[in-house]
């Protein structure tokens, strides 16, 4: 995919390989996006994206999370319904804050340490607002704060893979948005 890139990105490239990122590394932020069904077809967007957040982590996971903003048009492209707008459902303040305070360790160490007893009534209250919405017969994004996404998602995909879990830096500026609920 690399070596077909025109030359304006393949001097990107000798600038980011080996020096910033391995290919492995980059080979590891793509599988990120795909995973969550994310097209990869903008590679020049996801090697600037890249590129800029190298400058200050070499952390994959925090890499790949900037290339989301980055792509924050097609994310938010992607998941607009028929009428045209996001729906969504955000997590409450209070599912934000026992994420954020069960984020420990530093830098690239960093890791998700909440209670299984918690996980357990949090994983119930999205199954049950998923649900009735889905009978509702919507299909709605769950939007969370940046620092915590990551996390989040690494939560549902276990029980329910196909839910997009967004970050307010991936809503475009010109998408229009619903919020359908509250988790």
């Amino acid at each position: 995919l690399l070596d077909e890139l025109g030359a304006p990105q393949q001097k990107m490239i000798a600038d980011l390989i080996p020096t910033l990122i391995s290919v492995g590394g980059i080979q590891r932020v793509l599988q990120n996006l795909l995973t969550e069904r994310i097209s990869i077809r903008d590679l020049a967007t996801i090697l600037e994206g890249v590129s800029e957040s190298c400058g200050y982590t070499r952390n994959i996971t925090q890499i790949s999370e900037h290339v989301r903003a980055r792509l924050a048009r097609q994310i938010s492209d992607s998941n607009t319904n028929d009428q045209n707008f996001i729906p969504l459902l955000t997590l409450s303040p209070e599912w934000e804050q026992a994420f954020a305070e069960s984020i420990v360790g530093d830098g690239d160490e960093k890791q998700l340490a909440m209670p299984p007893s918690r996980l357990q009534q949090f994983i119930n209250a999205v199954r049950t607002t998923f649900e009735r919405h889905a009978m509702q017969g919507e299909t709605p994004v769950l939007l969370v704060s940046p620092a915590i996404r990551p996390y989040v998602r690494s939560v549902i995909e276990r029980f329910r893979p196909i839910t997009v879990v967004m970050s307010q830096n991936e809503i475009h500026p010109k998408a229009r948005i619903k919020t359908v609920g509250q988790v």
